[in-house]
């Protein structure tokens, strides 16, 4: 029989924290790395592009993508044995639904040349292996990636962009839905992963200063916020994401439905 053997081509935030809890339950876990010197020690690394390798089981994909769609596409065929691949996608996917709820069958118009790229490599991942299943995430966050660093690093800002609202989710939860999906293949799926409440970002920046006994900085209009140009890509578009899929179908159930949640919990942690 073979055993759980899991590739990340990429290792960033969420494949790690992947990687942690299939490490604690027995997986072999292999990752990419621009250095494979600095990898974790229970990690086998190796450099991109990985040696085709029959052992592996699962794969899970989180390099963004380019122009051209998704770099490492091409390697899936060498790997026989997979039983299941995931791509990590965003919601950026959708465009602009005006603060309108989407769920997976939403038409998706990105505005963004990040959101056409990601959706070029969805398409692709969906034609190129018979295993693919996608994962659009809403804004990531979770132990020191979160509102609370910002605030302590003095980058936090309040932005008053009237009817703007953004989804979130907890790494924990998208950990418990990519495992939840290894558990239970349905190949060519496309699920959201993202919390109940979708939320404006100075709500957020808010509720932090809140648990910290810190006051909020200034609500600054959009206008004069003076953004990077990636950040303000993230304000051409409104929408509320639909959660119900991965729990009608995959069972999860979230450890952090809402951004409060999620927030409490880091704080308790020192996170």
């Amino acid at each position: 029989m073979i055993s759980n053997h899991l590739l990340c081509l990429g290792f960033g935030y969420t494949a790690q924290a992947l990687a942690r809890a299939l490490l604690a339950e027995g997986w072999r876990i292999s990752a990419t790395f621009r250095d494979p010197r600095k990898a974790p020690t229970a990690i086998e690394a190796t450099a991109f592009p990985p040696p085709a390798d029959a052992s592996v089981t699962h794969i899970l994909c989180s390099i963004p993508p380019d122009a051209n769609g998704d770099p490492a596409l091409p390697l899936l065929p060498a790997y026989k044995n997979l039983r299941w691949a995931g791509y990590l996608s965003a919601t950026s996917v959708y465009g602009d639904h005006a603060g309108a709820w989407v769920d997976e069958e939403a038409i998706c118009a990105p505005t963004s040349a990040r959101g056409h790229n990601r959706l070029k490599a969805e398409q692709q991942w969906q034609a190129g292996t018979p295993a693919a299943h996608i994962f659009r995430l809403a804004g990531i966050y979770g132990p020191g990636r979160n509102a609370l660093q910002d605030i302590r690093a003095h980058t936090a800002k309040r932005i008053d962009a009237p009817g703007v609202l953004f989804s979130r989710i907890h790494v924990a939860d998208i950990v418990a839905t990519l495992q939840a999906s290894m558990r239970q293949p349905a190949p060519g799926r496309i699920y959201n992963v993202a919390d109940d409440e979708p939320a404006a970002s100075h709500e957020v920046v808010s509720y932090a200063c809140t648990l910290l006994g810190v006051a909020p900085p200034p609500l600054v209009p959009l206008a004069r916020a003076h953004l990077s140009p990636m950040a303000a890509e993230f304000y051409r578009d409104s929408k509320r994401i639909g959660n119900e899929r991965i729990k009608s179908e995959l069972g999860v159930s979230l450890r952090y439905p809402t951004y409060r949640d999620g927030l409490n919990a880091c704080h308790a942690d020192g996170d």
